[in-house]
């Protein structure tokens, strides 16, 4: 590993050449540990939360009167007594492939772009948003395409045996575009999304330390918990009608879910608005809230618990 090498970015360097993810970057971690730190805190956050993800699934999939509009307890009532408790989980595979990988990616690029901008001002917060976009255009290009396996497995009387089964008959019958159908959705969603995420965990966490400098360092998990939890809340709730049509794209066709002549978002928005009324692009909305909630607060302190870990290794060499 390069000792020598500077603790700040130039601002040549936003991304490192295959040979430097040793190289020391700024917070005294390496590329790579930034993305061991997110992998981790990606796996625990929804692997923890998947059940809620599995009830808003439902709730926003398929179409009246076939699959008409229900509540958060109707929904949970429905899988566990039909499939038991197992059914919560149905899809967790895809999931597990998907999140990891995606969020070594959204943390390292968060985590550079984050030091490279910020130059003299590390609490700026359009900075942090800004990266925080930069972050899920790159990531969701990576989980995009087992979340639609995932939200298709999840899907009440899915037709699909598994993960594998159901990669290679949306292949055979869709073709490979159908893993990207919703992509644009996707990141028209988690721009603002992770815009309002990174920047209202960034305000929070700095807020909380110094509200109570003694007991509030950066290494608190209840800071880190905290924060996350609010931005979570916060992101989630104000892009719920994009999030409704991402999985009304990766579903569509399957399990009585309408199909729709293109990916539009707004043809989509229109066909949900005419179909359901406004209401209809909220379904989902407290599950959602739900999950991103606590699933900010697990991995935020995930992510920062293992960078710490790190840190700590690093400095005992």
């Amino acid at each position: 590993m390069a000792a020598e090498a500077p603790a700040k970015f130039r601002s040549s360097d936003l991304l490192p050449a295959a040979g430097d993810l040793g190289v020391v970057q700024h917070d005294g971690l390496r590329f790579w540990q930034f993305m061991v730190a997110g992998s981790v805190a990606g796996l625990v956050e929804h692997t923890a939360m998947f059940p809620v993800d599995t009830l808003k699934t439902r709730m926003q999939a398929g179409s009246p009167p076939c699959q008409p509009l229900v509540g958060l307890r109707q929904t949970l009532r429905a899988v566990v007594s039909a499939e038991g408790p197992l059914g919560l989980y149905r899809g967790v595979g895809a999931m597990s492939l998907g999140a990891g990988p995606a969020h070594a990616v959204y943390f390292s690029v968060y985590e550079l772009f984050k030091e490279s901008l910020s130059r003299e001002n590390p609490n700026n917060p359009a900075v942090h948003a800004a990266s925080g976009v930069l972050a899920t255009v790159a990531s969701d290009a990576v989980f995009t395409p087992m979340d639609t396996v995932k939200q298709r497995l999840q899907l009440k009387g899915s037709p699909y045996k598994g993960v594998i089964d159901c990669v290679s008959r949306l292949l055979r019958e869709e073709g490979f575009r159908a893993f990207y159908a919703s992509y644009k959705t996707t990141v028209i969603m988690n721009a603002p999304y992770t815009a309002v995420h990174f920047a209202t965990y960034e305000a929070a966490k700095r807020a909380l330390m110094e509200i109570s400098p003694e007991s509030a360092s950066d290494e608190r998990l209840v800071v880190h918990a905290t924060a996350g939890a609010a931005a979570g809340a916060l992101a989630a709730a104000v892009t719920t009608p994009l999030d409704v049509v991402k999985t009304q794209l990766q579903c569509q066709g399957v399990c009585g879910c309408d199909r729709f002549a293109s990916s539009s978002t707004s043809e989509v928005i229109r066909s949900i608005i005419r179909r359901d009324g406004y209401v209809g692009l909220m379904r989902g909305w407290k599950p959602r809230m739900l999950f991103h909630a606590p699933a900010a607060a697990i991995c935020w302190s995930t992510y920062e618990a293992t960078k710490s870990f790190f840190q700590k290794r690093n400095d005992q060499k």
